[in-house]
């Protein structure tokens, strides 16, 4: 392969323009071709193509493409690049359902060569990052439980955004966000779930998806974890605690190119005192460590395409990733019956 990289970005919402941005300025990086259907009159530039059909995109001279349209378009759009032999990179959720997910496993397996990746970002945040690492030391013993919230305060223009529009995006809030977490939680814990138990409403929105999510999680080891996903917290906010047996870990505000949560990430680590020590030492002493730098989205594209220079696998955010988080999401929409026989019968 060439010294640079050819690439194409299919989508060109927000996430697609961010990741046009990197792409411009990365060393490695050679933008090709974009693509967007929806977007007609995004202004044209010489140093790239533009198609409105992105299949034409694929069937140029690109090497690797960013996949980045509605939920509703990714499989079909990453099969078809798979079917072409090329590098595809995906943001999540991967589509709507498992089975979409099933069939786009079904497709990289034929695919042989292929480099496959899924944009679980949070796993290369620089505060998850941290945490992974001082877990792995084992210096705070095992994990005990996790609890999670990912709130959204929704906007004036909540209701008619694709996000919350079932055709196009398959379910709220949980799929759309919570997935990065409950992906979060499988890695953390290096495992399934075989226990869950679930409350999934439209509580507030005028929509025809889950505006709220709880969800307790169970697996075999007796460690526990719960979420909250929520498009009614008024503000947004993201928060990630990690209990272990000697002390604990918690992650505050997650970067992003919008900056829509805050504009710093912070880490937070206590070590476990007895209530002596306390007494002695008075107030509970973290240790805190502020991000204030947005970089996990150069790391997870430098991660793929070292994969794609170096032939190797992807380690986070592969397709088993993406098929264990939609199994998961899809195991809490079921475990609600209530919420889970309203949804069949709007089907």
């Amino acid at each position: 392969m060439q010294d640079k990289i050819n690439i194409g970005i299919i989508g060109l919402g927000h996430k697609g323009m961010h990741r046009k941005t990197i792409a411009e300025n990365h060393p490695d990086l050679n933008l090709v071709a974009v693509s967007d259907a929806h977007r007609p009159n995004i202004p044209r530039q010489e140093k790239y193509r533009y198609y409105e059909d992105y299949r034409k995109l694929l069937d140029s001279d690109i090497d690797a493409v960013f996949v980045a349209p509605p939920n509703k378009y990714r499989p079909k759009v990453v099969i078809d690049a798979l079917e072409r032999g090329k590098h595809v990179f995906c943001e999540i959720p991967p589509g709507r359902t498992i089975k979409d997910i099933q069939n786009i496993v079904n497709a990289e397996k034929k695919a042989k060569g292929s480099v496959l990746a899924f944009g679980f970002t949070h796993r290369f945040n620089g505060a998850v990052l941290k945490a992974e690492e001082l877990i792995k030391t084992g210096t705070f013993g095992k994990i005990l439980w996790m609890k999670a919230v990912y709130g959204k305060s929704g906007g004036n223009y909540f209701e008619s955004i694709w996000q919350s529009n079932r055709e196009w995006a398959g379910g709220g809030i949980l799929l759309g966000e919570g997935i990065h977490i409950l992906d979060l939680f499988l890695f953390f814990f290096a495992g399934s779930f075989t226990e869950v138990k679930s409350f999934v409403s439209t509580s507030f929105w005028n929509v025809p998806v889950e505006d709220n999510a709880f969800a307790l999680l169970r697996n075999a080891q007796n460690q526990i974890a719960a979420i909250h996903a929520s498009a009614t917290h008024w503000k947004n906010r993201y928060s990630l605690e990690i209990c272990l047996e000697k002390g604990y870990i918690t992650i505050e505000g997650t970067l992003s190119p919008e900056g829509v949560y805050i504009s710093e990430e912070k880490l937070a680590i206590l070590s476990r005192q007895s209530e002596d020590e306390k007494s002695i030492s008075g107030l509970d002493a973290e240790l805190v460590t502020c991000f204030k730098t947005y970089t996990s989205w150069e790391r997870e594209m430098d991660a793929f395409f070292d994969c794609i220079k170096d032939g190797t696998k992807i380690k986070n955010g592969s397709s088993r990733d993406a098929l264990n988080a939609m199994k998961l999401v899809d195991c809490i929409y079921h475990k609600d019956t209530r919420w889970w026989q309203r949804w069949k019968s709007t089907r």
